[in-house]
């Protein structure tokens, strides 16, 4: 068993080590401050992104479609990395000719293809074997999809059967997934996204436990259970902790003050968070607030991102 896992990492290590880690370099961890308790000091550069959430309601309502996503991330919010959601092209994983369509308009605005997330392909962590190996055989037509983009990633979601104390066979299932994204130079990334990996010591116990360099983190700044309105867990800490392993960051935003900070999140401590991890990828915008339109939620999020861009933090 120990020489199959050795033999499996090797495979992965040597992926890498000829793919440059997909672009996005392997970053070192043992120096890495997982307290959430960032000290003073500048936050570090980083590249802005437009996750495709941020518009499901013009999406949904049919008034933009997938194809028009880079186009309009570049004409009206000035951004260029684009992070795609497979629900707004559901059945266009294999279409060659879609794909090519959605590259060429990317390229055409100058915009780079970053990831997609994944929904709706069944439950990784399933107790039931079968139910496993579908839902890894669902994902991989989304790694070629992605490929195919120039994408560096998709983002899983690693449904609900496990637990920091019972992994059950959720890692197994994930680290064939993992295994063949390398395969295709494509990492597989997990957000906290409701259930178990909304729990860091979950989450982690199942990176740690795949064990594959490709396998890593997308860190949410707002996806952690909360209790009476409240986050019910140090956001802070969990999102230095899950920082080491990060492929890809989410930058989540509800509401803003007349200063135009977040008012939910400490976005100032959360990018030095960032930026003491060794992190140098796109930040993704994700706007999910009701008060503002989706435009202008993009927008208040992105001149709040610019704002503290390079910025001294001071706690």
């Amino acid at each position: 068993m120990l020489d199959a896992r050795l033999s499996r990492r090797q495979f992965v290590q040597g992926t890498l080590a000829a793919g440059a880690a997909f672009g996005l370099g392997i970053r070192p961890t043992w120096a890495a401050e997982v307290s959430g308790q960032p000290k003073a000091g500048k936050i570090g550069d980083f590249k802005i992104s437009l996750a495709e959430w941020s518009l499901h309601k013009a999406l949904f309502g049919k008034q933009i479609t997938n194809l028009d996503f880079p186009r309009i991330a570049r004409e009206q919010y000035g951004i260029a990395g684009v992070e795609f959601v497979n629900q707004f092209f559901k059945d266009k994983a294999h279409d060659s000719t879609y794909l090519k369509d959605l590259k060429g308009r990317a390229d055409d605005n100058g915009v780079t293809c970053v990831l997609i997330m994944i929904d709706g392909e069944g439950d990784l962590s399933s107790r039931d074997a079968k139910g496993r190996d579908q839902a890894v055989e669902n994902h991989k037509k989304w790694v070629d999809a992605a490929a195919a983009l120039g994408c560096h990633a998709i983002r899983v979601n690693t449904g609900g059967g496990y637990s920091a104390k019972d992994l059950g066979d959720a890692p197994d299932a994930c680290r064939k997934l993992a295994e063949y994204g390398a395969q295709h130079k494509i990492e597989v990334i997990c957000e906290n996204h409701g259930g178990p990996s909304s729990d860091p010591d979950s989450l982690l116990a199942l990176i740690k436990a795949v064990d594959v360099p490709t396998f890593g983190t997308l860190p949410d700044f707002g996806n952690f259970p909360k209790k009476d309105g409240k986050y019910a867990i140090d956001v802070y800490r969990a999102i230095a902790r899950m920082m080491p392993y990060a492929k890809g960051v989410s930058a989540k935003s509800y509401d803003f003050d007349d200063n135009g900070n977040e008012i939910a999140l400490d976005y100032a401590r959360i990018l030095k968070i960032v930026t003491d991890s060794g992190y140098q990828g796109y930040v993704g915008i994700e706007y999910e607030g009701s008060r503002l339109s989706e435009p202008d939620g993009i927008k208040a999020t992105k001149r709040l991102l610019e704002k503290l861009r390079g910025a001294d933090y001071n706690p």
